[in-house]
């Protein structure tokens, strides 16, 4: 079976696709996911002060020094998260998880240490109309490949044009470029991003899923910034002068809106700059954005022949489809034919 990853909006325009449908799995399957993530130290500490966790072995280097680790453990939760998280490629179209059978911490992380996740799918069963449930294995493994968890669960699955998201006059884009998974010996392995090669362009590309803006990050980046405007993190400012709510500054709407655009572009070697940015209003918390990108021009490096040059224009709307923010960039980008990292860091 084939599985790619955008539908087709219209000539030359395309909507990114996120997960399976329930009747696109079955038996047997198995996918490798990517990317992965390098755990560190500060990881860990965080996710155990957070929760007020009191298992001092995560956190007290002095203690976990006199133990059989010899340094801090990687709190379990953490490798759970990063496990069933790094699988939202593939199973990005899930109701819920029903249950877990079994969650087994199989090998021990510390920081300093790249996760991976692996999974496969044990059983199917339909669940009525607009659902059917998938059991599946999910395995947490480091670079090197060792396992260090192994987490058995039943997701429930949209089944297809059940999803809340489902454009229901799209069809998927079956292009050799599109493919959501290179298959080799049955495994499949999750695809990031069009090399060179495959833009087009002209071409328009939706990005999904949305971003929303929280209080919480609106007065973390700001002060991250040292931005000492009041404007994003004086209270009773924001009451005064600005109705109680936190402007997101640009610098962080930028951001996300340009991280937005990975799934697409992430075969990028480098961001050579933004130009012409606009920002013809502002944006608060609880604000949604959606990008979308449309290739502009493309060209041959003079000085890197294994990259070529994208030029890209991105505009994010808000939930009201008021333009927010625009801008333009350049793009270096691998080409297909050229001595890439992909194989050799076990990404397709």
């Amino acid at each position: 079976m084939s599985f790619f990853a955008y539908l087709r909006l219209g000539e030359g325009r395309y909507q990114e696709r996120f997960g399976l449908d329930f009747e696109e799995f079955a038996p047997g399957q198995r996918f490798l996911h990517r990317p992965g993530v390098t755990v560190s130290q500060q990881d860990n500490a965080d996710e155990a002060l957070d929760t007020l966790n009191y298992a001092m072995l995560h956190y007290d280097a002095h203690y976990a020094g006199q133990t059989t680790w010899r340094k801090p453990l990687m709190v379990s939760t953490v490798t759970l998260q990063r496990v069933i998280g790094f699988a939202s490629r593939t199973f990005g179209r899930k109701r819920a998880i029903l249950g877990f059978a079994e969650i087994a911490l199989t090998g021990p992380v510390f920081g300093g240490d790249t996760l991976y996740s692996e999974s496969e799918v044990k059983a199917v069963r339909d669940a009525g109309a607009d659902e059917g449930v998938v059991t599946v294995v999910s395995r947490g493994l480091k670079a090197d490949g060792s396992e260090v968890a192994r987490v058995t669960y039943d997701v429930a699955v949209y089944k297809r044009g059940r999803h809340p998201d489902d454009v229901q006059s799209a069809a998927a884009a079956e292009e050799e470029r599109f493919r959501l998974y290179e298959e080799a010996g049955g495994v499949l392995r999750e695809k990031y991003g069009l090399f060179y090669e495959d833009a087009q362009a002209g071409e328009t590309f939706v990005h999904y899923p949305r971003r929303t803006f929280y209080r919480d990050e609106a007065v973390e980046h700001a002060f991250r910034s040292l931005e000492a405007n009041p404007q994003f993190h004086d209270q009773s400012w924001l009451e005064r002068h600005q109705d109680g709510r936190h402007r997101i500054q640009e610098a962080w709407l930028i951001t996300a809106a340009t991280a937005c655009t990975t799934r697409t572009f992430g075969r990028v070697v480098a961001n050579l700059g933004w130009t012409d940015t606009r920002l013809p209003i502002p944006v608060y918390a609880g604000d949604t954005i959606e990008a979308e990108s449309t290739i502009v021009g493309k060209r041959e490096s003079k000085s890197r022949p294994n990259e070529g040059i994208l030029t890209v224009d991105t505009h994010a709307h808000n939930q009201r489809r008021e333009l927010v923010l625009s801008y333009r960039r350049n793009l270096l980008v691998y080409k297909r034919s050229a001595d890439t990292p992909y194989g050799k860091a076990g990404y397709a």
